[in-house]
């Protein structure tokens, strides 16, 4: 039997929709109806696949101002970061509509005959899309995958389910057809280990938690279904004495206050060089004053609420073990709010040093040189991200090489393009999204010889 979920507004507290969650019959039903579609999908011809995709580019483009409205009523994120969302999800499928065409094998010479090789679609795709950004996560999944030729079934989460279901909508309004991008909301225990147990899903990709991802893993290990698991994240943000300190300092913000600190690459620990730690702080405070926590629909807000009363509580009970330096300011009322807020830290054995965090929290932790820099980064068992600041071209090359991350930004904190890939070392993920290859991800390789004779 279906149940209902209501969405609620983080920044009101006040119900926006009520939303069917599937149940295992409706998964199923779903599923199927994917792995119907898949033959004429796969067997549609690339340039018309190719077609379909940039229309869909395109509607998505004339409705990116619905489906920020829809982002930062149902997800509590700011109207500048849910307008740059949408506007994501359009550029990846645009980027991808170049794929169908362009997913060449090769001609390899060998003696006796000719081989040949063959990217093949894997056929029915599994997505499982976290809350912390809705729109962007499904979109990297979705294109590259019925780009390559497959079809896919997607689980929003429960708390945030509104915009993919209105992606799924305008999927058809651009003639894509039914089946081939399936939204189905439910419980993770439910739709989302269907995904894992049913054999007409040949691969589940995931965004979430490390222990979740784990689970995923293990489970589809059953069937040997392939996987893509983009995880937590713990990354550090390293600051040398010879990088423009104030620089460094305002940047510091955006790098891990951006989306309330829901972030697996939030740059969640400051490690700055000892001889300029002092001045670093004495930037930072004002920095992180004037950060502008408002209402999400206010067009000058630059920081929203927490998703949920449970998550503002796992935050709270972070920072209470902490020794807080400062912190900004945050609207009082209804809603879910959390100051920004900066802690100190001189213990790498901290749980809010070593523990995700989640939230618009950043512990701040002196070092002495780069091997104690390096040291102290990758003393973790995450590695998404991360970034460097430093004057010197010889350590930003030395240090990124040597902090154990999967994406790594130096006098930046930008962690995704979508032409270049992403994804996490150690226990942050496994495989990568994005980028040319990523379409590669959602086939096999296929090898053909034939004889001269």
């Amino acid at each position: 039997m279906t149940s209902t979920h209501t969405v609620i507004n983080p920044a009101t507290e006040e119900a926006v929709a009520e939303v069917e969650m599937a149940d295992l019959a409706a998964a199923d039903a779903a599923i199927e109806r994917a792995a119907e579609a898949f033959p004429g999908w796969r067997d549609t011809a690339p340039g018309e696949r190719a077609r379909l995709l940039r229309r869909f580019a395109a509607i998505v483009d004339e409705h990116v101002p619905e489906l920020a409205e829809l982002e930062v009523r149902g997800s509590g994120h700011t109207w500048g970061n849910a307008t740059w969302e949408a506007g994501n999800v359009r550029d990846v499928l645009n980027y991808y509509s170049a794929a169908p065409e362009r997913l060449t094998g090769l001609q390899i010479p060998v003696p006796g005959g000719v081989n040949m090789t063959f990217h093949e679609p894997l056929g029915v795709v599994g997505i499982i899309v976290p809350w912390n950004f809705p729109m962007p996560i499904a979109g990297w999944g979705f294109a590259p995958a019925i780009a390559a030729g497959n079809t896919v079934v997607l689980k929003p989460a429960e708390l945030t389910p509104l915009t993919a279901i209105r992606l799924a909508q305008l999927a058809l309004d651009a003639g894509i057809p039914e089946g081939v991008l399936t939204v189905v909301p439910g419980k993770g225990s439910i739709v989302g280990e269907r995904f894992v147990t049913h054999r007409s899903v040949r691969k589940v990709c995931f965004t979430g938690s490390t222990e979740v991802g784990k689970k995923i893993m293990a489970g589809c290990a059953d069937q040997v279904k392939r996987v893509t698991l983009e995880l937590g994240g713990k990354s550090a943000n390293i600051v040398f004495a010879d990088a423009d300190l104030a620089r460094a300092a305002a940047a510091a913000p955006g790098a891990v206050f951006d989306n309330a600190g829901q972030d697996c690459c939030a740059r969640s620990r400051i490690l700055v060089e000892r001889s300029a730690y002092d001045e670093f702080v004495s930037h930072l405070q004002p920095a992180v004053a004037a950060v502008k926590v408002l209402d999400p629909a206010d067009r000058s807000s630059e920081m929203g609420p927490l998703i949920s009363a449970a998550q503002r509580a796992t935050v709270q009970g972070f920072v209470d073990e902490a020794e807080v330096a400062f912190t900004g300011s945050a609207p009082e009322g209804p809603g879910y709010w959390f100051a920004p807020t900066v802690v100190l830290a001189d213990d790498p054995q901290e749980r809010i040093w070593r523990e995700e965090v989640f939230g618009p929290v950043v512990a701040v932790m002196p070092f002495d040189d780069e091997a104690h820099a390096l040291e102290l980064a990758n003393d973790t068992e995450f590695g998404l991200s991360g970034s460097i600041y430093t004057r010197d071209i010889g350590r930003a090359l030395r240090v990124s090489r040597g902090v154990e991350a999967g994406n790594l930004s130096v006098n930046s904190h930008a962690s995704v393009r979508y032409w270049t890939p992403f994804g996490g070392f150690k226990q942050s993920g496994l495989g990568r999204e994005l980028g040319p290859d990523a379409p590669h991800g959602f086939t096999d390789v296929k090898n053909v010889f034939i004889s001269h004779d």
